[in-house]
């Protein structure tokens, strides 16, 4: 699917992201309007999803981090689709997984400190439909982020 010229570009892109097409085409060791025309075959096969500004939430006042595990109440047929389309609503929570196995759902929330948390806590999440279960895990440290991937 994707060649080693594929490849480079991708590393080179990962690695610098302001690198200009000009300037990542020269260190993949080709011209901009191939390199550019690569970029543009990948973003149409889905190999490059998107490309954005990284924002650093505590830099704008968050510093509370909270990861809920919830177990949901399986017992209707729609309520993994009720939750899920609820909690997308809810501006402080950051990340949506679903699991299989006992915990079916983990939300990680951001909150500008205690108290704010537990203002969303029990006025947005205690409010979503179908919940059976909840564990709530406090945020200490990130020790490694990389949405990188070992090109």
């Amino acid at each position: 699917m994707l060649d080693d010229g594929d490849r480079r570009l991708l590393r080179y892109w990962q690695a610098e992201p302001s690198l200009s097409q000009a300037e990542l085409a020269e260190r993949a060791g080709m011209t901009a309007g191939r390199a550019t025309r690569r970029i543009a075959r990948m973003q149409e096969m889905g190999v490059i999803a998107g490309v954005g500004a990284v924002i650093d939430w505590t830099a704008l006042g968050y510093a509370v981090e909270v990861s809920l595990r919830i177990t949901l109440d399986k017992t209707q047929g729609n309520a993994f689709d009720a939750f899920l389309a609820e909690a997308r609503m809810v501006p402080e929570v950051i990340e949506v997984q679903t699991f299989l196995g006992r915990v079916d759902v983990r939300l990680s929330i951001i909150a500008r400190d205690m108290a704010h948390y537990q203002q969303i806590y029990r006025q947005s999440i205690l409010s979503l439909p179908h919940i059976s279960e909840i564990e709530a895990l406090m945020h200490v440290a990130r020790i490694k982020t990389s949405e990188g991937l070992p090109l």
